[in-house]
C-alpha cells in the first residue's frame, strides 16, 4: 500500500497572497504543491497567523480548485516575534510533540520555502532531530513566469547515516587532524595515540586553558604549535602563535615581556611596549615553563585569562586581549602548589585540560616510526636521500628501544643522533659501522651527563632510621641506593616514579607514579624531603 504524502508547513504571507484574479497569474508555493500531476498531496498541515485568517481560507479555497482530494488543516500559529529562535522553536516543539505521526502509513515533508527565516531553521532543527520523522521540502518557481506552472520542488533526507560517502569525508577529516598532530608519523603506542586522539577533539572544541606536562624534549612546544596550526586551518583562530620559555623572564622585566609596559614605567623603558599577552590576541598564547613564573606574573595571568584585561607595567589604563593560554611543564605543579611557588587559583584555571606527555623512552615502540620521519625529514632538507642498511638498522634499534638507552633529551635527542648519522653518511648509506660509532658516542653522552650523581657518594646509613639501616639486606641497599640517586637527579617526585617506573607504568590502567615511589621510600621510613635535601 502506498503511503499517503502530508506536507507540513508555514503559509507565506508574501509569496501565497493574493485576493483578485490576478493571484492566479503568479507562482505561489504553497498552491504550486497541489497542481504537479504526477504528485497528489493528501494532507497539508498549514500554519498561518491568525490575523491572516481571510488570506488563509482563500488559499484553501485555491487549493480546492485546483487539487479536490487534498485536505488542508488550518493551524492557527500566533508567535509574538516570529523572528525570535526561542519563540518560534518552542511554538513548533510544542506542536510536534502532541502531533500524531503516523510513519508506517503516512510520509511527511516539512516545506521549508515559505515562513521566516528563523521558522525555516526551527523546521530544519525539527526534521533533523527526527521529531517530525520525515524530509525537508523545497519549492522554486518556473524559470520563465507561466500562468498554472507549478514550478519544481526537491526533497532533501537529513538522515546522514544514508551517505556513507559523507561519513567517510568527515572520517576522514578526523584522521587527518589526527596525523596532523602526530606531524605524519605512524605512532604505535596506544597511550600516546589515546593522548593525541582526545587532545584533537579538546584543540577543535575548546577556547579553555590547556596543560601539558612532560620532561624536557617530550614535544610539548612542537604539540603545542601544531595544536594552533590546526585550530588555523579550522578558521577558529585568527591571530598568532606566541611562544615564550618562562625561565628565561627575570625580575621587572618578565612583566614587562608578557603585559607590557608604557614609556618610562622604569629605567630603560623608552618606549611603550604591547607585551606578548597583546601580541597573541585572537591567537595562541604558550607559556613552556609556566612553572618557573614569579608569583606576581601569576597573580597578573590569573586576571587576564579570568577577565580578558590587565594592567601593562606603570600604566593606570588597562587593556584587553582575547587569547587561549597553552601552558607546558617539566615539573608536577601540585608539588610548587603545595610548597606555596605556585598560585593554587591559577593551577586551578589551568589544568581543566591537562595532559602528560611520556618521554621517550617509555614508548619504545615509536622509536622506529620516529626514526623513519627524521631521515625522510634529513633527506628534504638537505636532498640527500639516506637509508639504513638493513642490519644497521637492526642494531641501532636494538639499541634505541634498550635499557641502555635512557634517551634524557627524549626527542632532541634522538633527532641529534639521527641528523648526525645522516650527515656522515658515505653514498647514501648509514652503515653498521656508523651506528656503532653513534651508539658509543650515546653512551658517552649520558655517561657524562649522569656522572656527578654515580661518583657522589649516598650514605644510607645517616639517612635510614638505625633500626631500619641495621636490618637492611645486601639487596636492598643496592636497590635503594639506585632509587636515591634517581631521586635526586629528578626535578619532582612524579618526575623520579616516571623514570623508575618506565615500563611497569604502561601495564597499568591507572597509572600514579608518585604515589608508588612515596610507598616505597615509606617502607624504608623514607620521604622525597628526606632524599632529596642534600642534592
Amino acid at each position: 500500500m502506498e503511503k499517503k504524502n502530508v506536507v507540513v508547513g508555514f503559509m507565506g504571507t508574501k509569496l501565497d497572497s493574493g485576493g483578485g484574479a490576478g493571484r492566479w497569474e503568479k507562482w505561489r508555493p504553497t498552491l504550486s504543491l497541489t497542481q504537479h500531476e504526477d504528485t497528489l498531496i493528501d494532507r497539508l498541515e498549514l500554519f498561518y497567523p491568525t490575523r491572516y485568517k481571510t488570506l488563509a481560507q482563500v488559499l484553501v479555497e485555491d487549493i480546492a480548485t485546483v487539487s479536490p482530494d487534498t485536505v488542508v488543516n488550518l493551524i492557527p500559529m500566533d508567535v509574538k516575534d516570529p523572528w525570535d529562535f526561542g519563540e518560534m522553536y518552542a511554538a513548533l516543539y510544542d506542536w510536534a510533540h502532541s502531533y500524531h505521526f503516523d510513519p508506517a502509513h503516512e510520509q511527511y515533508w516539512a516545506h521549508i520555502t515559505t515562513g521566516t527565516h528563523v521558522a525555516q531553521i526551527c523546521m530544519f532543527l525539527l526534521v533533523e532531530s527526527r521529531l517530525i520523522p520525515g524530509v525537508l521540502l523545497q519549492t522554486a518557481p518556473p524559470r520563465k513566469q507561466t500562468a498554472g506552472h507549478p514550478g519544481s520542488y526537491t526533497l532533501i533526507d537529513l538522515d546522514l547515516s544514508r551517505y556513507d560517502s559523507l561519513a567517510q569525508r568527515f572520517g576522514q577529516a578526523h584522521t587527518d587532524a589526527l596525523e596532523f598532530l602526530k606531524s605524519g608519523i605512524a605512532t604505535r603506542n596506544k597511550r600516546f595515540n589515546a593522548l593525541i586522539e582526545e587532545i584533537e577533539r579538546v584543540a577543535l572544541r575548546s577556547q579553555a586553558p590547556v596543560l601539558l606536562t612532560g620532561p624536557t624534549g617530550a614535544g610539548k612546544s612542537h604539540l603545542a604549535r601544531r595544536m594552533f596550526e590546526l585550530k588555523k586551518s579550522r578558521h577558529q583562530v585568527q591571530g598568532d602563535f606566541v611562544e615564550v620559555n618562562c625561565a628565561t623572564l627575570r625580575g621587572d622585566g618578565a612583566a614587562s615581556t608578557l603585559f607590557g609596559h608604557k614609556k618610562g614605567a622604569f629605567t630603560g623603558a623608552a618606549a611603550d611596549r604591547a607585551g606578548l599577552l597583546r601580541t597573541a590576541h585572537q591567537g595562541v598564547l604558550f607559556l613552556d615553563e609556566i612553572g618557573e613564573l614569579g608569583l606576581d606574573e601569576q597573580a597578573m595571568l590569573l586576571t587576564a585569562l579570568e577577565e580578558k584585561r590587565f594592567l601593562p607595567v606603570g600604566s593606570d589604563k588597562e587593556v584587553s586581549s582575547e587569547f587561549q593560554l597553552i601552558a607546558g611543564t617539566n615539573c608536577d605543579l601540585r608539588v610548587n602548589v603545595a610548597q606555596g611557588r605556585f598560585r593554587e587559583d591559577l593551577f586551578a584555571r589551568i589544568n581543566l585540560w591537562s595532559y602528560t606527555l611520556p618521554g621517550l623512552a617509555q614508548r619504545p615502540e615509536d622509536i622506529e616510526p620516529n626514526v623513519d620521519y627524521l631521515i625522510a625529514r634529513a633527506a628534504t632538507e638537505t636532498g640527500r636521500a639516506v637509508r639504513f642498511n638493513a642490519e644497521a638498522k637492526t642494531r641501532y634499534l636494538q639499541f634505541a628501544k634498550s635499557a641502555q638507552a635512557p634517551w634524557r633529551g627524549n626527542f632532541r635527542d634522538l633527532f641529534a643522533s639521527v641528523t648526525r648519522m645522516a650527515t656522515l653518511a658515505d653514498g647514501d648509506r648509514i652503515s653498521t659501522a656508523l651506528v656503532d660509532a653513534e651508539i658509543q658516542r650515546l653512551n658517552w653522552l649520558w655517561e657524562k651527563t649522569g656522572t656527578a650523581a654515580e661518583t657522589s657518594d649516598i650514605d644510607l646509613d645517616a639517612l635510614l632510621p638505625p633500626d631500619i639501616a641495621e636490618s637492611l639486606d645486601l639487596f636492598d641497599r643496592v636497590q635503594l641506593e639506585a632509587v636515591v640517586r634517581h631521586c635526586r637527579e629528578s626535578r619532582t617526585l612524579s618526575d623520579a616514579g616516571r623514570k623508575l617506573f618506565n615500563q611497569s607504568r604502561t601495564q597499568r590502567a591507572v597509572v600514579n607514579d608518585a604515589d608508588r615511589l612515596r610507598k616505597y621510600l615509606l617502607k624504608f621510613g623514607l620521604n622525597w624531603e628526606t632524599v632529596t635535601q642534600s642534592r
